[in-house]
């Protein structure tokens, strides 16, 4: 007898439909499965076998035959032990055919008949929504991950008597139908440490405020002890709110990673990592035989912190220049090529020399050529696709004794919470969500320049020998500096101010990497 069951998997961070389809017929008894099978795919027919027994339900005398389709996308992981089992029973005459019908099944099966969890369950639910499904069956650890696409019934199940008790009789399920709010979620305080622990550094609060609102990436250089770690952790606390869409975007990228769980079932805050600078550039970017999302991509959304930079391994950070200008990640292998989404914002930290002083050369003796070395770690290619570069000074005793706290993270989101409904507002219909997004055609389209500030900026690039990326730059930044006035015109003075955090780069790394 044929059945046939629809399940889901994963490639890369897109998902397709599968159809599991079981012959069980007579002939030698035997249970065989096909379909392009990895190793653990292939061991669910043990699994399954176990489960129903102990679940009451042996398999029949018969040859069994399953075919996993398409059967020329290699397939891996065990969420298909659950329709296997059910397509048996399917087979069986356990369960009707018609109870079947716009039906998902995934999970794993112990062999107690347990039903154990699995990874990529969202980005399955949404491909299954698309696809005219309208209910889905799956472990009870992954329900509120599924829940959170409207749509779709999802009913979590422990065991597989609830998967039966639940085909049987349909219309009177063993669970309840689950439920996830997301948007009581999305009304939740981001619990993280606040920008009035800083005492001074006014331009870095500055520029912390403008990169935050237009999702710039930033570097920070400084000696130690002068904040720039503090400044970068607590960039979080001030970054707009995530919208329902973004939510759902980043949680897609962690349920393949295997990083959602029932306590968190939703990524509903943006991301912050902080990597240690021994990382491989397996790790950052992705890696794996099927790539898993690095660390670029888990940051999706969100910052990408990287400290002490100059001690990254230069094959690390040199890995990042495509996905920082595309916004993305590709990675080709043997199974085919896997795209991930990468948009994040980068702050990077780094001290001016080995000992962390230079310019000051009553405390910094490292020689012109210890500098340079440790200066050109990072190359004029990388500096280029970085928007604003500050320089974080020792902050004097005075301001470190007051007793006055320095502006809230609450009081600083206000003002860039109105520069986003700003450039949602500019780029309402398109795919661009931040200032920084925009790529040279979008800078022409959004960012208009009258004529005293089309001089300014020829200035500028002669003045600075800039390359296109960098006058790109320049100009996105002073969008935001104009939106954060609230201004829909940019000024001489915006994109002077934009310019400034160009200076910097000249300064310790030459002009030919400004």
């Amino acid at each position: 007898m044929y059945s046939m069951i629809m399940s889901g998997a994963i490639h890369g961070i897109t998902s397709y439909l599968v159809q599991v389809e079981v012959d069980i017929s007579q002939g030698l008894p035997g249970f065989e499965m096909v379909g392009c099978l990895s190793s653990e795919v292939k061991e669910a027919k043990e699994r399954v076998r176990v489960a129903l027994k102990n679940a009451g339900y042996a398999l029949p005398a018969k040859r069994i035959t399953v075919n996993i389709s398409p059967g020329d996308i290699r397939k891996g992981g065990t969420a298909y032990d659950l329709p296997v089992a059910v397509g048996i029973l399917q087979g069986m005459d356990v369960i009707k055919s018609e109870t079947t019908k716009k039906v998902l099944v995934i999970g794993e099966l112990g062999l107690n008949g347990e039903v154990r969890p699995v990874t990529g369950v969202l980005p399955i639910v949404m491909e299954a929504l698309k696809a005219g499904i309208t209910c889905c069956i799956l472990p009870k650890e992954n329900e509120q991950e599924a829940a959170a696409v409207k749509g779709v019934d999802v009913y979590g199940m422990s065991h597989m008597e609830e998967v039966v008790r639940f085909f049987i009789n349909p219309e009177n399920p063993p669970v309840k139908k689950a439920f996830f709010d997301v948007q009581k979620l999305l009304t939740g305080s981001v619990k993280c440490e606040d920008f009035e622990d800083i005492q001074g550094q006014e331009l870095i609060r500055r520029g912390a405020e403008i990169a935050a609102s237009g999702f710039h990436h930033m570097l920070l250089i400084g000696p130690p002890g002068s904040g720039k770690t503090m400044i970068a952790k607590r960039m979080p606390s001030v970054l707009p709110l995530m919208s329902p869409e973004e939510c759902l975007e980043v949680s897609t990228i962690y349920s393949v990673a295997g990083l959602l769980s029932e306590k968190q079932s939703l990524i509903t805050t943006r991301p912050f990592l902080n990597p240690h600078h021994t990382i491989t550039r397996q790790a950052l970017v992705g890696g794996g035989y099927i790539p898993k999302p690095g660390a670029i991509s888990l940051s999706h959304r969100g910052v990408l912190f990287l400290d002490e930079l100059p001690e990254f391994r230069k094959e690390a950070l040199e890995v990042l220049r495509q996905p920082l200008e595309d916004k993305e990640v590709q990675i080709a292998r043997k199974g085919g090529t896997f795209t991930y989404p990468a948009n994040c914002l980068l702050i990077g930290a780094m001290n001016p020399c080995p000992c962390g002083y230079y310019p000051d050369r009553n405390r910094c003796n490292c020689t012109d050529y210890d500098i340079r070395r440790y200066l050109h770690k990072i190359s004029g290619p990388m500096l280029d696709r970085i928007d604003m570069i500050l320089e974080t000074k020792n902050v004097d005793i005075e301001k470190l004794s007051a007793r006055n706290k320095g502006e809230s993270s609450a009081s600083m989101r206000k003002r860039i919470e109105g520069a986003r409904q700003m450039q949602e507002e500019r780029f309402k219909g398109t795919n661009l969500l931040f200032n920084s997004d925009m790529k040279s055609s979008d800078v022409l389209k959004y960012c208009h320049l009258g004529e005293e500030e089309t001089m300014v900026m020829k200035q500028l690039f002669h003045t600075f020998g800039l390359s296109a990326r960098a006058y790109h730059k320049i100009i996105k930044v002073a969008r935001t500096i104009a939106d954060l006035e609230g201004s829909k015109q940019i000024k001489k003075e915006h994109l002077l101010e934009a310019s400034c955090f160009r200076k910097t780069s000249s300064h310790y790394f030459g002009e030919d990497k400004v």
